[in-house]
């Protein structure tokens, strides 16, 4: 039970070093352009008796005259302590215990300050505040400690920036500052450590070079390659989040080569890295494939148009599908069949690493199967095909197909034709689709309790 006292500091921070403090006057962050709520939360908790800061991704983003989507919290209140602080507030996570408070759609993430798990006793550890797996992973990560402590818990120096409503100054501990200037990104700690204690940082450090175009530094970027395999110990739902981050928020081509040079790819998608030639990417179908779809998905997203997940692991499953469809089809199976089983077995096995939800697991399957239709459907079947949900997203997909050079005798042009001669209203379709009433299934004794 928590004391209803702020975490006490750790007695060896009191002599650590202070933070350089950057002065109004020498940066350029304007509470203008900060969250109302967010700052709503940080006036609350001081005026509360607790310290309470800007930091992580807001602050670098404010820095950089970007515009942060979100805006975190960090203070020495403990999430009960934050609840009770805000009414609206709610306590979420177990490996890491944080408080959400909400304000309409907007979230604002507080987190207390964190502590070093070298200095945890035995009692903290038997009662759940700390606990590693056998690799280093921390499944428990709630040691409390000071605000310099909580700098030195943070993964890059570039997300361990504090903004103060104290003078409006900026408190740097690591080095952020610089780093930002020197545009590059540099883990806090010994990378190899920190990597283990949180797999999900390799994906970050990527994710960040290829948003901010900054370089890895050199002790940063050392290890990532001989520790990929530590993924596999990430949770596949979690994984599918940050695949989200990774793909479809404007960078996913460059993101995917990254992932392909730092061999992280091969433990996120270890069916399709076997068929990927990364000494001749250019001259590599399944590559070249994957690379066009990230960038289709990425003019996509700079122009404001919808992107979907389905789609994209229509693509990044392709290679897999693909093939198995083929040697299906040589035991005499017919495509249509062999697409829809080899897509069956692509997702099953994809699913071990990933978490793909059903309502995107689904469409990527029509997709697959689409594509017989859309290779040799002609007449009345072709103009029903049209008018087919999926149509548009398998339309797209055997364009890709073709735009990569795989052989599908120009069919992207009559389909092209088509939907000239015979326009469908979409819209329709899909309120159509949607009142469409679903078939609930009888799991069948050999698959109860089992989740995809």
């Amino acid at each position: 039970m928590d004391s209803g006292q702020p975490p006490t500091e750790n007695p060896s921070s009191r002599e650590q070093q202070a933070p350089e403090i950057i002065s109004r006057d020498d940066h350029c962050i304007s509470r203008k352009r900060i969250s109302k709520n967010a700052l709503t939360v940080i006036y609350d908790l001081r005026r509360a008796g607790y310290e309470a800061y800007l930091v992580g991704g807001g602050v670098r983003d404010l820095l950089l005259e970007r515009s942060p989507k979100d805006f975190d919290i960090a203070t020495n209140a403990t999430p009960e302590q934050v609840q009770q602080t805000f009414r609206r507030a709610r306590i979420v996570g177990r490996r890491f215990r944080i408080a959400h408070v909400r304000f309409g759609r907007e979230i604002i993430e507080v987190t207390t300050f964190r502590g070093s798990h070298d200095q945890v006793d035995e009692s903290q550890r038997k009662n759940n505040k700390s606990q590693t797996n056998d690799q280093g992973m921390l499944v428990r990560d709630n040691v409390y400690g000071s605000l310099h402590d909580d700098a030195m818990r943070r993964d890059f120096t570039i997300n361990a920036l504090y903004y103060s409503i104290d003078g409006f100054s900026v408190l740097d501990y690591t080095g952020g500052i610089e780093d930002l200037k020197k545009r590059q990104i540099r883990i806090i700690g010994e990378a190899s450590q920190r990597y283990a204690e949180d797999p999900v940082r390799m994906l970050r450090a990527i994710r960040f070079k290829a948003k901010f175009d900054f370089e890895l530094e050199t002790k940063t970027a050392a290890p990532i390659q001989s520790l990929g395999h530590l993924l596999a110990q990430v949770a596949p739902p979690r994984l599918f989040d940050e695949m989200i981050k990774l793909f479809l928020t404007g960078k996913g081509q460059k993101t995917f080569e990254l992932l392909v040079e730092y061999r992280l790819f091969d433990t996120l998608f270890p069916s399709t890295a076997a068929f990927l030639n990364t000494s001749n990417a250019d001259g590599n179908f399944d590559y070249q494939m994957i690379a066009n779809a990230l960038a289709n998905t990425d003019k996509r997203v700079h122009n404001g148009q919808p992107v979907t997940p389905a789609f994209l692991y229509a693509a990044l499953l392709w290679p897999v599908v693909h093939r198995e469809a083929e040697n299906i089809i040589t035991d005499g199976t017919p495509r249509l069949r062999a697409l829809q089983l080899a897509g069956h077995h692509a997702v099953d096995a994809q699913l071990s690493t990933i978490a793909i939800p059903k309502r995107f697991s689904i469409p990527m399957r029509e997709i697959w199967t689409l594509q017989q239709r859309l290779e040799t459907a002609h007449g009345k079947r072709a103009i029903a095909v049209l008018k087919h949900p999926r149509f548009r997203a398998a339309y797209d997909f055997l364009l890709l197909r073709e735009e990569t050079g795989e052989s599908v005798n120009d069919r992207g042009i009559f389909w092209t034709e088509l939907q000239k001669e015979h326009p469908v209203n979409r819209e329709a379709i899909r309120q159509a689709d949607k009142k469409r009433p679903r078939r609930r299934r009888k799991p069948s004794n050999k698959h109860q309790g089992e989740s995809e």
